[in-house]
């Protein structure tokens, strides 16, 4: 179950990272305005959630893939919150109080990443 469930995380994070390429802009507005290159971070995290959950995949590399998801995920904090902060700039994306849901579902992930680096 660990295995199979380790390939459908690495994957999840591999597709929403090529979606940091895809529709930037979304990832852009999501940013907190008091962090710098908004554009570049966005590609930035995009390129880590790629890599990190194609190293997923690999058992090899798996526990290392966990933790940098780990610290990823920590890291991202920030735009969840600031999304849940500022529900008016979301408005079609979700609910005010679904944008709050999603900042205890981050502790999950984290958990959930966490766990792969257990063998």
């Amino acid at each position: 179950m660990k295995s199979a469930t380790r390939y459908i995380f690495g994957a999840a994070f591999a597709l929403a990272g090529i979606n940091h390429f895809v529709n930037p802009d979304f990832y852009v507005r999501m940013m907190p305005p008091y962090l710098p290159w908004h554009l570049a971070l966005v590609y930035l995290s995009g390129i880590a959630e790629v890599v990190l959950g194609g190293m997923l995949l690999v058992r090899r590399w798996s526990a290392l893939a966990a933790w940098g998801l780990v610290a990823l995920l920590v890291a991202i904090f920030p735009a969840n919150l600031h999304m849940a902060m500022n529900p008016e700039l979301f408005a079609s994306v979700a609910s005010p109080g679904m944008l709050w849901l999603r900042l205890p579902l981050q502790a999950v992930l984290n958990l959930w990443a966490w766990w792969y680096t257990r063998e």
